[in-house]
């Protein structure tokens, strides 16, 4: 499925369209979308990975202050907004998938226990791909995570909202 390519192909897309069909792929950041356009698309962005590869590659290359950004406009992990079905459609799929909407009390207790902490310590909120994760591997990870430093904690996030990202553009495909 990965190899396909994307209909209408990037590639071929003016700067607006492609921020219209693209700019959703990075939480509340369709900036991520119209930097990757205007650094120019070829043939090789016409795939899933490719696209993916490209626009993960303008966040690495954006400033910290930036990338703060895109790690601030993803919600909490089984937080208030999921419990208020705030959630983006994408989030809400994603956390659902990862059985975040099935936790006991004790669990949630657990996670807004983990959310706080780890906000506190950061000062942004924690990001992961839960994609093929339960809620006891993101349990684990948070724990992990919360001994990195701040900067490689920035780094891991940024790491990990590309690969959200790879996710929903296949996910589009197969759409």
């Amino acid at each position: 499925m990965s190899n396909q390519t994307l209909n209408p192909r990037p590639s071929t897309l003016g700067r607006e369209a492609f921020v219209v069909q693209y700019g959703d792929i990075y939480e509340h950041s369709p900036w991520v979308a119209d930097l990757t356009w205007q650094r120019g698309l070829g043939n090789e962005q016409d795939t899933p990975p490719g696209l993916a590869e490209a626009m993960g590659q303008t966040l690495r290359d954006a400033t910290p202050e930036q990338q703060l950004e895109v790690i601030r406009a993803h919600p909490d992990l089984a937080g208030k907004a999921a419990l208020a079905g705030e959630l983006t459609d994408d989030s809400t799929r994603e956390q659902a998938g990862a059985g975040l909407d099935q936790c006991t009390p004790e669990e949630m207790a657990r996670f807004e226990r983990l959310n706080d902490a780890y906000k506190s310590r950061f000062g942004f909120p924690f990001v992961m791909a839960v994609k093929g994760n339960d809620r006891h591997a993101i349990l684990a990870a948070f724990e992990t995570r919360l001994e990195n430093s701040r900067d490689e904690e920035r780094l891991t996030a940024i790491e990990q909202i590309n690969r959200i990202a790879r996710f929903r553009l296949e996910a589009r495909l197969g759409a």
